[in-house]
């Protein structure tokens, strides 16, 4: 596990950084129904902050329990609005999504059958918050899923690796929001991981961790485990399709997967919270058999310490995130998983514990 205390190992310095608790200037409803690894954003939408929250898990955990719902929340509200669904036949896993220009755009994911086949979608759409409708968008070149994804100058969503189908791929399939076109950047050069977290802040970005293929056992089953592995990438400014990486210092302990992360421009770093060491299919069970359990830890890649940070823990453990969001003064996360792998809709921020009303 991550520590919050100083230390000095290999040569990695980290920085105990406390903060106030601040109080969230408003709570927010839990989810109408939990879901966990749901694929959530925030945008302004008529001037007010909305976040929006799609498929998932389901408090059942089967491959009946994928969700193709789709729920949004914007400031002031006393309800989260129950969206139409996504306009898929099945439930979708391991999403993305991001907000460009108050719309959002809503990218892959995977599907699980009854004899548990796990199929990796193209379809991608557009979702217009005012008018409630979707449109479909170009396919993933890849069909992927578990991709980091983040916006680059307001225009272009970068999908950093991920899982297709079989294995775990390096692409970086980036998709132009005003030429409505995918195109390839420079191929993330560590280990091909799904389940990982990351952010941008300006044109640098970092990659922390996330679940790899480690083998094949006397069966032939594939075997998994989490990386421990940091890597920052560069845009180039004059052509969003060269990426120049940098590998950050190793952290100690052991690697995370499904954790938040997401970048912060006003304190000019990347940050992650949650998350677990062992590694999980879709159940919270570990391919390892054994239950895996949420943690509190935070940190971020701090871009003016060029080190890596640890803050004080959050307050409630939780995993299973498909991303991080600021709403007013707290960091939070919506839905995921808390101990005991049980799938909830609460809000859950760094700075004030549960803000979830009720």
């Amino acid at each position: 596990m991550r520590h919050t205390s100083l230390v000095n190992c290999m040569g990695l310095f980290f920085v105990v950084a406390g903060f106030s608790a601040l109080q969230a200037s408003e709570c927010i409803p839990p989810l109408p129904e939990p879901h966990g690894n749901n694929a959530v954003t925030t945008a302004v939408v008529e001037g007010r902050q909305t976040l929006f929250s799609f498929a998932g898990l389901k408090v059942g955990k089967t491959w009946q329990d994928t969700s193709k719902e789709a729920y949004m929340f914007g400031e002031g509200d006393d309800a989260w609005t129950r969206l139409p669904d996504i306009p898929v036949s099945e439930g979708r896993l391991a999403a993305t999504v991001e907000a460009v220009a108050g719309k959002v755009y809503y990218f892959g994911g995977y599907t699980v059958a009854e004899d548990g086949a796990e199929v990796s979608t193209p379809e991608n759409f557009l979702f217009d918050p005012i008018t409630k409708k979707y449109s479909r968008i170009a396919d993933m070149p890849t069909p992927t899923d578990d991709a980091v994804s983040f916006v680059y100058q307001d225009r272009y969503i970068y999908l950093v690796s991920g899982w297709h189908n079989t294995g775990n791929i390096r692409n970086v399939q980036v998709y132009d929001t005003q030429g409505e076109s995918w195109f390839l950047a420079t191929e993330y050069p560590g280990s091909p991981v799904f389940g990982h977290a990351g952010g941008i802040v300006g044109n640098r970005f970092v990659i922390a961790d996330g679940v790899t293929v480690v083998g094949v056992d006397e069966n032939g089953r594939r075997q998994f485990d989490t990386v421990n592995e940091g890597w920052m990438g560069t845009i180039h400014p004059e052509d969003p399709a060269q990426i120049t990486y940098r590998r950050l210092p190793q952290l100690p302990g052991r690697g995370h997967y499904r954790m938040g992360g997401e970048g912060d421009e006003v304190g000019d770093r990347v940050l992650f919270v949650g998350g677990t060491p062992n590694a999980y299919n879709y159940n919270g069970i570990g391919y390892d058999s054994e239950p895996s359990k949420p943690q509190k830890h935070v940190f971020a890649w701090d871009f003016s310490k060029d080190n890596w940070v640890a803050y004080e823990d959050k307050p409630t453990a939780s995993m299973d995130h498909r991303g991080l969001m600021k709403w007013r003064n707290d960091w939070i996360t919506v839905g995921g998983m808390v101990d005991g792998q049980v799938v909830t809709g609460d809000v859950l921020a760094w700075k004030s514990g549960d803000i979830t009303c009720g």
